[in-house]
């Protein structure tokens, strides 16, 4: 009896050391993890940084910060996360904390120009050639995509407007998107490389990303020789993020299919100094000159614009017209308007010839001063 009593002993002590021994390694279990929860909150510390993701490889990522540089990280998030996505990272040591919801960067739509243009083909007169070639590569496209899947050939991605200003690049466009019944979203270039540096590439994604939104839709994108210039060397930050922003264009536009509802317009005044990968085949590879109108055109531009004006019987058009020589179609229509001023100061709804002529003046006066000033700009 006594034997067994020892025995029982044994296994009580046996038992009550092995739980003693596992509190004590549960307890230190417990700080451990307790220590970890507070390493976990010291990283979770706001500010965090918002960053993409570009590469997953186990628990390392690569991510890609706002300035564009990229990192190889550890990712602590519990969260599956695959490339492409927004995460929160801790800015010290850039470990990925968690991922967040894709949301737009810029509340895109008040840095673009959005409307449904009303412009029709009518409006716009002296430039039947370069119409017609919008309609095939534009509007036939979006119009019959069938079309050119039963003949088999594929149609440009986009084209390129260039000439003199006030020649009517703009209109075109829009009177385009009219036809098609397409959303019309404007880009001035200068603007969008003076404006957005360091987010310059994020601002072209989401603007191509609400052109698929709001499909069928044409991307018109004005000065675009500010963005697409040649560069023989990057120097400066600023020159870096213009690449990169211009490269995100390029990549844009490779990612669509020609076929679909989305079409790119481009417009420039310097042909000349345009980087040659934006015109290469695929992209916008089809180029389409807007000429200073010659007789015929202002003629017809004249007409356009003075047809509701009240004028005064034998007005001498063909004189007129022979004075605006050399005039753009937006000079011809500013004469117009300024005409109708000169009216409007003596008290009279009736245009007279002299009213045209004065006109002409000023709109040439003014054009020679915007000349000088221009040329005053290089000493």
């Amino acid at each position: 009896m006594a034997t067994d009593n020892k025995q029982i002993d044994k296994v009580i002590y046996s038992y009550t050391t092995s739980s003693n021994q596992l509190e004590e390694e549960n307890r230190l279990l417990k700080e451990t993890v307790n220590q970890l929860k507070e390493e976990l909150d010291k990283f979770k510390k706001t500010p965090l940084m918002i960053c993409t993701v570009k590469d997953i490889t186990g628990k390392q990522a690569i991510i890609q910060i706002p300035n564009g540089n990229e990192f190889f990280v550890e990712n602590v998030s519990q969260e599956k996360i695959n490339p492409g996505d927004s995460v929160l990272v801790e800015q010290k040591n850039l470990t990925i904390i968690k991922k967040i919801p894709k949301s737009k960067s810029f509340a895109v739509e008040s840095f673009v120009i959005i409307e449904k243009p009303t412009i029709t083909w009518k409006d716009i007169g002296g430039l039947h050639k370069q119409a017609q070639e919008i309609q095939e590569v534009v509007e036939l496209p979006l119009k019959k995509p069938e079309l050119f899947k039963k003949v088999g050939i594929t149609p440009p991605k986009g084209i390129l407007l260039y000439g003199s200003p006030g020649t009517g690049k703009t209109l075109l466009a829009k009177a385009v998107a009219s036809s098609t019944n397409s959303t019309f979203i404007e880009i001035v270039a200068s603007e969008l490389v003076q404006k957005f540096i360091g987010e310059g590439a994020k601002l072209v994604r989401e603007v191509f990303e609400l052109a698929r939104e709001k499909a069928p839709a044409i991307v018109f994108i004005d000065e675009i020789d500010a963005l697409a210039a040649k560069r023989i060397e990057i120097g400066t930050s600023g020159e870096r993020e213009v690449q990169r922003t211009f490269m995100q264009f390029l990549a844009e536009i490779d990612g669509f299919k020609p076929l679909d509802n989305v079409k790119i317009i481009g417009a420039t005044n310097r042909k000349d100094i345009l980087d040659p990968a934006i015109i290469r085949p695929g992209r916008l590879d089809r180029l389409i000159l807007c000429p200073v109108p010659n007789e015929e055109a202002r003629n017809e531009i004249f007409k356009i614009h003075s047809k509701n004006m009240t004028l005064e019987k034998g007005m001498p058009i063909k004189d007129i017209i022979k004075r605006m020589e050399n005039f753009s179609g937006a000079e011809i229509r500013a004469v117009c308007t300024e005409a109708g001023y000169f009216a409007i100061r003596e008290d009279r709804t009736s245009i007279k010839k002299d009213d045209f002529f004065k006109a002409i003046t000023k709109v040439k006066q003014d054009e020679e001063l915007e000349g000088d000033d221009y040329m005053g700009m290089f000493g």
